[in-house]
């Protein structure tokens, strides 16, 4: 079903062709120019070209320094900067410079900020509310937010805030987490899903799981059940890719059709929206898996 590494290389279905033309160039000027930062540039996301080349892009809040040490995130961990408040408006300006119907906002983990930095993400959503009002445009927003240390008035302050989807990553097994994922909770993580469903029972809330880090088949289907018995809504799986080589090993690649036996999995546990593929990142082609 699956296939170990070696060092020869990706094998060939992990192999992606650059798009051609496409609006690559004015993203990432448009980007520069409104000092704006995306998850897609900081994490060497293998669909950033195809992203841009589409007018979309993971918006990436609260600066470019992480506060914590993920050993599979190729995002920066050394002391954060001072919060931005012209940020938000930045952000809804480069979304409607862009025509974005649905945008997607992140933002590294701030542990050093009270709130976690829950305060911000809920003036980026109402800036772009405010933003659709005014040009009499619907936009979806989709937040994929930190864990906020299990605060749970600071993610009220999110759920407030009205984002069409929550999105939080358990990324991978209970037990990877001591090697993955060092200064992160499992159970915390599962927790953050819960409430918000407890907040607000409407809210879509959406997780997502990286393949390949040397979980098991079991440890594999037991995160995906942990997560919809919390209240997960939509679920992503996708392909852990090594961004240095001071980062985490691939243990496995998994093949197209490991994905699409994952993904029947998860709809047999009850899951009504799931994405599944090499590919397929917690915020890649939300759009679609929203609608």
């Amino acid at each position: 079903m699956c296939k170990t590494k070696s060092r020869q290389g990706k094998p060939a279905w992990l192999k992606k062709h650059l798009p051609r033309g496409g609006e690559y160039t004015k993203v990432t000027r448009l980007l520069a120019g409104a000092k704006l930062h995306t998850v897609c540039q900081e994490a060497n996301c293998p669909n950033m070209f195809e992203c841009f080349s589409k007018d979309t892009a993971t918006f990436m809040i609260l600066g470019d320094q992480c506060t914590r040490h993920c050993r599979f995130c190729n995002i920066t961990s050394r002391p954060p900067l001072a919060v931005d408040p012209q940020e938000p408006a930045r952000v809804a300006q480069a979304v409607l410079e862009l025509g974005l119907q649905y945008v997607v906002v992140t933002s590294v983990t701030r542990d050093d900020l009270p709130d976690g930095g829950s305060a911000h993400f809920a003036t980026v959503i109402k800036a772009l509310r405010e933003m659709g009002n005014r040009t009499r445009q619907t936009i979806r927003v989709e937040v994929l937010i930190p864990d906020f240390k299990g605060d749970m008035a600071a993610l009220k302050s999110v759920v407030d805030a009205q984002p069409d989807v929550i999105n939080h990553n358990i990324e991978t097994a209970a037990a990877l987490y001591p090697r993955v994922r060092p200064e992160a909770v499992y159970q915390r993580s599962l927790d953050l899903i819960k409430q918000v469903k407890q907040l607000d029972p409407c809210m879509p809330a959406k997780s997502g799981i990286m393949v390949g880090l040397g979980e098991t088949g079991d440890q594999l289907e037991q995160t995906m059940q942990d997560l919809f018995d919390h209240g997960c809504d939509m679920l992503t799986i996708g392909q852990y890719l090594q961004p240095t080589r001071e980062h985490l090993q691939v243990q496995t690649y998994y093949p197209p059709q490991a994905f699409d036996a994952l993904k029947q999995h998860a709809q047999k546990i009850g899951f009504k929206k799931v994405a599944a593929g090499p590919f397929v990142r917690s915020s890649y082609k939300a759009e679609e898996l929203f609608q």
